[in-house]
């Protein structure tokens, strides 16, 4: 088993969410207390995608995602740089289209997609600013972008018991329910480390993306942005 570290190596990210693959769904719903199911239909809903569309998401992992976008009825793709994670995924949803991809060097031709969505892994990309420039690389002129990703929430005292839980119970949680509980601990301070809501919408801004805004969930432990291609 394995930890990543902050610099965010791809090998060693790839290595750390193979580690995961096998219990990495139940762990998050554990950890989110179910919240997580609610976290990927508001994805959903907020690309407002239509049938015939077509979506990568990116940073798929098993497929839980893709698998919820294709309910809209749009072609969803997931993409993922861990092959344990898309191997997990193929064997629980063999109908969902996954496929192995690095998020700096996407496989995939200028403005193939309508949209394009990445929940809870850009902060696991060793550079976001790339990373948002590939998204808009492969997404048509005008087409939807919606990064869901943890947070700081807007209330301090929350605020304050949400940091505590982060360093004090997700590890142990996940010594119970995960199948690499060092992971986690990455995990937590990933999210402790990453910019807050106004911080990730100027980023997104710079990066090829136009009407940028964020909408709050769960308190603003995690975050919700759109932006729409230039």
């Amino acid at each position: 088993m394995s930890r990543a570290s902050l610099d965010k190596e791809p090998h060693e990210v790839a290595a750390m969410f193979d580690g995961v693959a096998r219990r990495y769904d139940l762990t998050n719903t554990v950890m989110s207390a179910g919240r997580d199911r609610m976290w990927r239909r508001e994805t959903r809903m907020a690309l407002d995608l239509k049938p015939g569309e077509t979506v990568l998401d990116l940073g798929a992992g098993t497929g839980v995602s893709t698998s919820e976008l294709a309910r809209s009825g749009a072609l969803a793709v997931g993409a993922d740089i861990s092959v344990g994670m898309l191997q997990a995924g193929h064997e629980k949803r063999p109908e969902v289209p996954l496929l192995a991809a690095d998020a700096l060097h996407l496989p995939f031709a200028d403005a193939t997609f309508d949209a394009v969505t990445i929940s809870f892994a850009l902060r696991n990309i060793a550079d976001t600013d790339a990373a948002l420039a590939e998204m808009a690389r492969v997404t048509k002129p005008g087409g939807r972008l919606v990064v869901c990703e943890f947070s700081s929430p807007t209330w301090r005292p929350f605020r304050t018991v949400y940091q505590g839980y982060l360093v004090g119970a997700i590890p142990q949680i996940a010594k119970r329910v995960s199948s690499n509980p060092d992971a986690y601990v990455y995990l937590a301070e990933s999210i402790r480390a990453w910019p807050d809501q106004a911080g990730l919408a100027a980023r997104i801004a710079a990066n090829g993306w136009r009407k940028v805004a964020w909408r709050n969930l769960t308190g603003g432990v995690v975050a919700m942005h759109r932006g729409f291609r230039i």
